[in-house]
């Protein structure tokens, strides 16, 4: 259909066979209780891929959720992922013809939601953790919660800025940035509340991943020092990082090159979501800060129908994740949202 870069090329003898993706790696009941590191860091997790669903929008239930989970651990993931979003403001009409702002959260659930896959699906989970419109006493909640149900695995992330600020704002008496978080769930770990008070109690502690971006977060002043963040951030304790989404292999093979030239040791796994549709075209460079590659926008506005931009998204993000693999990765993280269809088809072409 297209001519792949030099980078994206793969001799197909590179593949995982069949074997590295049968059921017999799937998580058993006590890798559960494993931590993502000893996942990622086991040789016997290569070519092992894991995914990220989003809680069903306030009061749909979880009916389609769980669809879309019976049909992603055909590929037997190591663990899912579960976000939470920031509330947002909405603006409703009062009887006197003005306006009053209130906050709503249109995904509840995220603890609730890893929960329930834990117990129905026997997969590992791990449930996104934010600083965006929490509290430093509703995270200790959290964290107290997870820690009841067993739940060792974080993402711990800032969070996006809500949609009506230019910059983010930290919510009163919350945090501003991920490092902030960290420590938080540090003291947490070390047996002491956020006040201070030391547990009488303490329970296991969590396991922490967080985010990257090979194209630089879009606030950060450059990636130099968008690499010195994540560098601090495993000199916190982060054992691993996912990246933003991207196309351009090259692009997360210089990051990776240059985050090791810095100190970064901790793995890096790559985050891939097919193109999927015409109007992305514009819309994905926008929305995640992300550049098309030519090869592949040149192909994409040749295409007539959403159908044509689908398979050209499977096709292309297959050979990525051929050449990922084919250069050692550890495990590679799909973003579902919207791309069910094709993730599903990109790992039957994997296997």
């Amino acid at each position: 259909m297209f001519s792949i870069p030099k980078t994206q090329q793969t001799p197909q003898a590179d593949m995982p066979n069949r074997g590295t993706w049968g059921r017999a790696r799937c998580p058993s009941k006590h890798q559960i209780k494993m931590k993502v590191s000893d996942f990622l860091n086991k040789k016997a997790a290569a070519k092992a891929i894991s995914f990220e669903v989003l809680p069903p929008l306030k009061g749909n239930g979880t009916a389609q959720l769980f669809r879309t989970i019976d049909r992603l651990r055909e590929f037997c993931p190591n663990y899912i992922n579960i976000t939470t979003h920031n509330s947002e403001f909405v603006y409703r009409q009062l009887d006197n013809g003005q306006y009053e702002r209130d906050r709503i959260r249109r995904r509840p659930g995220t603890i609730a939601i890893a929960a329930a896959i834990q117990q129905r699906y026997g997969i590992p989970v791990i449930p996104h953790i934010i600083c965006s419109g929490a509290t430093i006493e509703s995270i200790e909640y959290e964290l107290l919660d997870l820690q009841f149900l067993g739940i060792q695995n974080l993402l711990l992330l800032r969070g996006d800025k809500a949609r009506d600020e230019q910059l983010f704002t930290p919510t009163p008496n919350g945090h501003t940035h991920t490092t902030d978080l960290i420590e938080q769930v540090n003291r947490f770990n070390a047996g002491f509340f956020a006040d201070g008070t030391a547990m009488k109690h303490p329970g296991e502690s969590f396991e922490y991943g967080v985010a990257c971006y090979p194209e630089k977060h879009e606030e950060a002043p450059n990636l130099d020092m968008d690499i010195d963040y994540l560098l601090k951030k495993q000199q916190l304790g982060a054992k691993y990082a996912v990246t933003q989404l991207f196309y351009d292999n090259q692009k997360y093979f210089d990051f990776v090159e240059k985050a090791r030239q810095k100190g970064v040791t901790i793995p890096i796994v790559p985050g891939i979501k097919p193109f999927a549709k015409l109007g992305q075209l514009t819309v994905i460079p926008r929305t995640f800060h992300c550049d098309l590659p030519t090869a592949l926008a040149s192909e994409i506005v040749k295409c007539k129908t959403d159908d044509d931009a689908k398979a050209l998204g499977v096709e292309w993000a297959t050979q990525q994740c051929r050449e990922l693999y084919a250069k050692g990765v550890p495990s590679i993280h799909f973003y579902t949202v919207s791309a069910v269809d094709s993730i599903c088809e990109v790992a039957k072409k994997l296997l």
